[in-house]
């Protein structure tokens, strides 16, 4: 097929491959600091966020630690590590900071469409789940960034807090619950379409949807990146300074096909979901938080079971889930073959290591493909008790791609996570992997730039804006309680978070 180098634009200082939150927060970061780039946005779909930054297909929690218990594992001597929840709380923090950066800029539009205070809680039962989540407790309010947080195992407290998750259990059962109230829902997908609509209206900002990105290479220092027009056939080629691979499961095809050498040895572990959606008004109305409980044994970390209050497109939604399942789409618009595309030499190894060292999850992910719909309503019925089929539909949700990464020891293992990939030039970046995601995904970008623009990122002029746009920019919140409740309280007022919904019973 040939080429057409006169199609629109044939360069660009940056292109970004997807458009979902982490390509819409590189850009809106990028063009901040640096107003005269030129960039060009490459979506093999027909609208921004389609695929994980979309509302339906991901938690819309504003992962901060708060509630999610695989963020902080007990070790076999009883204790709790709270080193990554630490992490992860100081990184909303962040990405709070500069989407209030943003609304105070004028840059996108009232925050409300997009996040919501929600209140963040862990629910567990039985002897053992309560023992470790008051360890959990007591580890965490050690740091100011969980000092507010409340614990309890009093039936009637936990009924004011989550009155449908309460009702017809045995009051018997040793239960307890853990809230933090500044807790947020985020509509990822909505925050994602404002910072493109801002990046359109900029001449330097190009937007290709309908566009599949086929191959890339470098040649001379420059990125020659070759793209399908998929309503015309037609390809062009674009030369770019820098590209960025955020295309969210189908970032580690695009990895593979630039050949850098940093590539080899990636691997994916692709795992789909579903959730149930409740279509019963009277219980939406009754619950406003979101409670997350502990995953099963076996199960990946975005499987872990909550029980949601969700508002998408102004609506109030009550979810539940997600069920996991085995799949070989790397995006829920892919194709059956994306696994078996994504084999190279270089990382058979690892992937073959990394599946019989996981034979457990793989096993947990087909029981999950094979469940009926009794059987996820037993997992409901874990957190509510009173649960009927009837009330709740299923709703397919996103899928997500896991790391699989070379090892010298194991031979390959699976990461549950994120993970940057860049050239030792810095020309060409992708991001791998899946939550905490979105909701650290300026943290996450600010990394990214300091390793493929470290001397930009060192200049007075970076470090000025940086610091203007993300006021705690190379300082720890955890460890300055008076410089976070200051930015809880502007971020708090700016993206008009500071006032909970009210509890009904």
């Amino acid at each position: 097929m040939s080429i057409d180098n006169n199609a629109g634009r044939d360069e660009a200082d940056v292109v970004l491959i997807g458009a979902g939150i982490m390509s819409a927060t590189l850009g809106m970061i990028l063009k901040e600091l640096e107003p005269g780039l030129t960039l060009q946005v490459f979506e093999r779909l027909d609208v921004a966020a389609a695929e994980s930054s979309d509302a339906w297909n991901n938690a819309g929690t504003g992962h901060s630690a708060f509630c999610e218990l695989n963020y902080t594992p007990q070790a076999p001597d009883g204790s709790v590590e709270i080193k990554k929840a630490v992490k992860i709380a100081e990184s909303f923090e962040v990405s709070k900071q500069f989407w209030a950066h943003l609304i105070e800029s004028k840059l996108i539009s009232l925050p409300e469409s997009f996040i919501r205070r929600t209140p963040h809680m862990s629910f567990v039962w039985g002897e053992d789940g309560v023992s470790f989540l008051k360890k959990r407790h007591e580890a965490l309010t050690k740091c100011h960034l969980f000092s507010d947080m409340m614990y309890s195992e009093n039936q009637q407290q936990l009924a004011k807090w989550m009155p449908i998750v309460m009702e017809g259990r045995d009051p018997a059962q040793k239960v307890a619950a853990t809230r933090m109230e500044i807790g947020t829902d985020v509509n990822f997908g909505s925050l994602t379409r404002h910072m493109f609509e801002r990046m359109k209206a900029d001449e330097k900002v190009s937007l290709f949807f309908n566009h599949d990105v086929k191959q890339l290479r470098q040649k001379d220092g420059s990125w020659y990146v070759e793209v399908k027009d998929l309503a015309t056939g037609k390809r062009r080629l674009v030369k770019a300074r820098f590209v960025f691979i955020g295309a969210g499961g189908g970032s580690l095809p695009l990895l593979l096909k630039s050949k850098i050498p940093e590539s080899k040895g990636f691997g994916g572990f692709p795992v789909s979901g579903q959730w149930l959606k409740c279509k019963n008004p009277e219980l939406v109305e009754r619950h406003y938080a979101k409670v997350y409980g502990k995953a099963p044994i076996g199960a990946p970390p975005m499987s872990v079971p909550h029980l949601d209050t969700r508002v998408i497109k102004g609506k109030k939604e009550l979810l539940f889930g997600p069920y996991a399942g085995f799949t070989t789409k790397f995006l829920k618009k892919g194709s059956f073959l994306d696994l078996i595309k994504s084999i190279r030499f270089s990382n058979i190894r690892p992937m073959l290591f990394a599946g019989a060292r996981n034979m457990p999850l793989t096993k947990y992910l087909i029981d999950q493909v094979r469940q009926k719909p009794d059987d996820r309503l037993d997992a409901l019925k874990d957190f509510l008790p009173e649960a009927r089929l009837e009330d709740w539909e299923l709703e397919v949700a996103g899928y997500r791609v896991q790391v699989i990464k070379k090892d010298e020891e194991e031979g390959g293992i699976l990461e549950f996570g994120t993970e940057v990939v860049s050239a030792a030039d810095g020309s060409i970046a992708a991001l791998l992997g899946a939550s905490p995601g979105a909701s650290t995904s300026v943290s996450i970008m600010l990394d990214l730039m300091n390793k493929c623009f470290p001397k930009q990122m060192q200049s007075p002029e970076w470090q000025a804006k940086l610091k203007e746009m993300i006021p705690s920019y190379g300082k720890q919140l955890a460890q300055d309680p008076a410089l976070c409740d200051n930015l809880r309280e502007w971020t708090g007022r700016v993206l008009k978070i500071e006032e909970s919904e009210p509890i009904t019973a």
